[in-house]
């Protein structure tokens, strides 16, 4: 299972956290206190933060979903041609995808389309096949996230494909 899929509190025991001040609009208690958060993905080394919340519940939350986000955009699995999951296939109605770059799913999928063009090396049509939507639902899932966009025309390059616009 790709860790960007996994739950939160099992996430966050692979995860080492350290709290640190910020500055920034916030006033004092933002400055004087330790509300940014800091992850760090000990399998992977990868590294999200926050700081932008006066709470550090918040920044803790936030941090997390960036965290899932760079996972799914810089972690890569060894994937298989097996059937796509249980999350894939809640999301897919008519062949469209049906999910908010913000929600808890999005990363998931990110991640799984990614590993899942690398073992077809960027063949698009063939990853749209395989999930049930169009080429260009594929396109939009990954627009929706600038660091999902950048993972994505990174590894469509890597095989000599061209860019897509």
């Amino acid at each position: 299972m790709h860790p960007a899929a996994l739950q939160s509190e099992i996430l966050l025991t692979q995860c080492e956290e350290s709290r640190t001040k910020r500055s920034g609009p916030g006033g004092q208690h933002r400055n004087k206190t330790e509300t940014a958060v800091v992850l760090t993905h000990q399998p992977s080394g990868i590294v999200a933060e926050a700081s932008e919340r006066r709470s550090q519940a918040a920044n803790r939350r936030v941090a997390l979903w960036r965290l899932r986000l760079r996972l799914a955009t810089e972690y890569r699995l060894q994937s298989s041609r097996e059937a796509p999951s249980k999350e894939w296939k809640s999301r897919v109605q008519n062949q469209r995808i049906t999910v908010r770059a913000d929600h808890h799913d999005y990363p998931l999928l990110i991640a799984e389309a990614l590993d899942f063009l690398q073992l077809e090396r960027g063949d698009l049509s063939v990853a749209a096949t395989h999930f049930g939507v169009s080429a260009s639902q594929l396109v939009k899932l990954f627009k929706k996230q600038p660091a999902a966009w950048v993972a994505f025309t990174h590894l469509r390059s890597h095989y000599g494909l061209p860019a897509l616009k």
